[in-house]
């Protein structure tokens, strides 16, 4: 995010957050308002996610220099990561839809990782969009419109996923729990209607980016699409600076608690309970067809875990120092990258995890994702420790 330049003062002074990377108005730049530092803009950081970037370390100019360097660099690395998510992301994702979608016989688990693919595939789809902001020198030219739905999207993505893979750890928790009860209610057709509620849940919480995004053009005809939280076109106010920052506070812990802290906390305590069950049960070789879903968790938590960790830490007591500040400049395009990144991994980690995968490797496609996505193999190792045909039927639902 640039330091304010001199001009700001007559001048609306959210119009003057632009790139970081914008050396030349850097020069002309003053003290940044405190208030305004931690203002989050698109412009700063690369991500479709409208996370901040705090600005630039004061210093000389060789300081500067060395910094401008460092950002170029995240900057490029960035443009690599997202192309990499895009390619992967938009064929892994699309293969899943085709299979899944209409080649498989229609099951639960076939609707939960459709869903799953949907909400992947729709997201690296739009990252063109910020491969190009970020090639442009963080120059939006696309319009208003896609400004807002390209961040809403990031987080619709987001919330989509981490619902989705709570309904999944409630529904194996249930099916494990009661499984004659479940077998007689789980059906495919519940599955779309639960999935289609957290679609409605997702959307509901990412809906304020449609609200809140905003495009700005600069003094040198740059497009910026940022975030303007106080709905204001003047930031000279303090009551303008306060209710902005009010604003953007909420939106964090908001994405924090409900985007990750409370979906994971119940997707632990469900797959704690599965656990124990299957142990009690002596059914420990039946948790083999977990390693899908587990992996896919993990990997969600281990690509949001740290965006969310540096989010929190940017609206901190602590972020005004200067070794906060910097840690925020280079962590924040890195760990936005790599939450993203984690729409692309799931289709890989559907294969490669998916049971029996040495033999189904030189298969076709096809074949692959359906033994990753079969129920009939989840079920196998489970109906072989029953003793009577209803008993086994019991045991159906319950991977």
């Amino acid at each position: 995010m640039e330091k304010q330049s001199a001009h700001c003062e007559s001048q609306h002074e959210e119009r003057c957050l632009k790139a970081v990377g914008l050396q030349a108005e850097q020069e002309q730049c003053g003290a940044a308002d405190p208030s305004l530092v931690a203002m989050e803009t698109v412009s700063s950081s690369p991500s479709p996610f409208p996370d901040s970037s705090p600005s630039m370390p004061p210093g000389n100019a060789t300081a500067h220099d060395h910094y401008s360097g460092l950002q170029k660099s995240l900057h490029v690395l960035s443009m690599v990561v997202y192309s990499i998510a895009c390619v992967l992301g938009v064929t892994g994702n699309g293969l899943v839809i085709w299979i899944a979608g209409f080649k498989m016989k229609k099951t639960v688990n076939s609707v939960w990782f459709l869903n799953l693919a949907i909400a992947d595939f729709i997201f690296t789809f739009f990252l063109p969009l910020s491969i190009a902001y970020t090639a442009l020198d963080f120059h939006w030219p696309f319009g208003k419109l896609l400004c807002k739905l390209n961040s809403t999207i990031a987080f619709l993505n987001m919330f989509a996923s981490v619902f989705l893979l709570m309904v999944i750890s409630v529904d194996r928790c249930v099916a494990v729990a009661f499984p004659v009860w479940s077998h007689n209610r789980r059906s495919p057709e519940l599955a779309a209607r639960v999935a289609l509620g957290t679609w409605g849940m997702a959307v509901l919480l990412s809906s304020p980016y449609l609200i809140f995004r905003d495009t700005a053009v600069s003094s040198r005809n740059i497009t910026s699409c940022y975030n303007n939280f106080a709905l204001s076109d003047d930031y000279s106010a303090e009551e303008t600076r306060r209710l902005w920052r009010m604003r953007h506070k909420a939106m964090i812990i908001t994405r924090f608690l409900c985007g990750f802290l409370i979906p994971f906390t119940v997707i632990l305590i469900c797959y704690s309970v599965v656990a124990v069950k299957l142990k009690r049960r002596q059914l420990a070789s039946s948790a083999k067809p977990y390693r899908i879903i587990i992996a896919v968790t993990v990997s969600f938590f281990l690509c949001y875990f740290p965006y969310h960790v540096f989010s929190l830490l940017e609206i901190s007591q602590n972020s005004s120092s200067h070794e906060m500040k910097m840690a925020l400049y280079i962590g924040i395009p890195l760990v936005s990258s790599l939450a993203f990144f984690n729409s692309c991994i799931n289709p890989i980690l559907y294969v490669f995890v998916g049971p029996d995968f040495k033999e189904k490797f030189c298969q076709s496609i096809l074949s692959t994702f359906e033994g990753a996505f079969s129920e009939e193999s989840m079920l196998g190792s489970l109906s072989s420790r029953r003793k009577s045909r209803s008993a086994s039927e019991a045991e159906v639902p319950r991977l």
